[in-house]
């Protein structure tokens, strides 16, 4: 695979690449490159962590990079998931990587690591307490929305106010050259920027990528404001969380409930912005299957394969392609993805079951 074969697997479906030079430096000259992407070890895998954030994971694996998942167990504890309970919160965190690992990450370029593995260092402790002092009490404060907190938050705990030293941190400490997370950890990369600069460490290449829509459609599910950038702001707002009833499809639901979401799901005909199961062909089906079969009675035109994404949008716009088959060619689609997920949880019903009685809090 030559350099621009692998850059165009990096850089595909992202929202951003900080800075897109220094990704292809890092391709040119870095013959294993190191990446990782954190993981707050808080309930229920959905979609937008285990498909677009796992696909993108899978991508630059693929393009040769090491890749360490964090599971951040002491993340989700400062941030008061799962009760506090740490014994839940690392059962959720087993889960993350028994998800992740029916989904393709696994083998010897992908490594799974536990914040409480990293914390027993005081290196890093060194080290976030280096960042601490290079940033005002202002930005922290504005770089907690990286926790699902609004800037409008009243009632912060200093705990808080580690957690995105901390986050920081651990890009330095695990030693990566490329940061990955979501278009909202966009604040806390750019603080590990501004530090490295200021201390003459290596700056991290930052990649973003973008946040999955509920099935709700383009509502202010969440409360609270997350970004002074408006289109940030209700990007976040709108994002796929377990914690909006029916606005996420998890990834070990089963078939029927996946069908039974996916009905429901917002879908204007001929809508093709902010239009969520559009959505999740374009950032899961076809990178995953490279196709969308739309299985639909002859009267209404007959079964139709799409190879292209372009063209389904094409035909959706048009009012060729009716929502009802396009969300039931979606769900389809998103049961075979799934599959592995599914078979892989059955052998530990155990697990499972903590995760789906486990209350949720944001």
């Amino acid at each position: 695979m030559d350099i621009e074969e692998r850059l165009e697997l990096v850089t595909r479906n992202t929202v951003e690449i900080v800075r897109p030079e220094e990704l292809r430096e890092l391709l040119e000259t870095e013959s294993r490159p190191r990446a990782y992407w954190g993981f707050e070890c808080s309930g229920p895998m959905h979609l937008g962590m285990g498909l677009v954030c796992g696909q993108k994971m899978l991508d630059m694996v693929k393009a040769g990079f090491e890749f360490t998942i964090l599971l951040a167990d002491w993340y989700a504890w400062i941030n008061n998931k799962l009760g506090g309970d740490l014994e839940k919160i690392r059962l959720a965190g087993e889960y993350f990587k028994e998800c992740f690992q029916a989904l393709g990450l696994r083998g010897p370029r992908v490594r799974y690591l536990w914040t409480s593995e990293v914390v027993s260092d005081p290196e890093y402790w060194r080290r976030v307490i280096t960042i601490a002092k290079s940033a005002s009490l202002r930005r922290v404060r504005r770089a907690l929305p990286i926790m699902g907190r609004s800037l409008d938050a009243v009632d912060v705990e200093t705990a808080w106010l580690f957690y995105p030293c901390m986050q920081a941190a651990d890009i330095f400490h695990l030693d990566v050259h490329v940061a990955c997370a979501g278009i909202d950890q966009r604040r806390v990369h750019m603080l590990a920027r501004d530090v490295a600069e200021k201390k003459g460490w290596r700056k991290p290449i930052c990649l973003h990528t973008p946040l999955l829509m509920g099935l709700r459609g383009p509502e202010s599910a969440l409360e609270g404001r997350f970004d002074e950038d408006e289109r940030l702001d209700k990007r976040i707002r709108s994002k796929m969380s377990k914690s909006v009833a029916g606005g996420c499809i998890f990834v070990h639901d089963e078939p029927e409930e996946i069908r039974a979401k996916m009905r429901k799901a917002y879908c204007p005909a001929k809508q093709v912005e902010d239009n969520p199961v559009l959505e999740i062909a374009r950032l899961i089906v076809f990178p995953r299957l490279g196709r969308l079969e739309v299985d639909r009675p002859e009267k209404f035109g007959g079964p139709v394969s799409y190879e292209d994404y372009g063209e389904l949008e094409r035909d959706f716009a048009s009012g060729s392609l009716h929502p009802l088959d396009l969300k039931n060619a979606v769900a389809e689609a998103l049961i075979e993805i799934l599959r592995p997920v599914r078979e892989k949880l059955e052998r530990k019903p155990e697990l499972l079951e903590v995760i789906r009685e486990a209350e949720l809090t944001r």
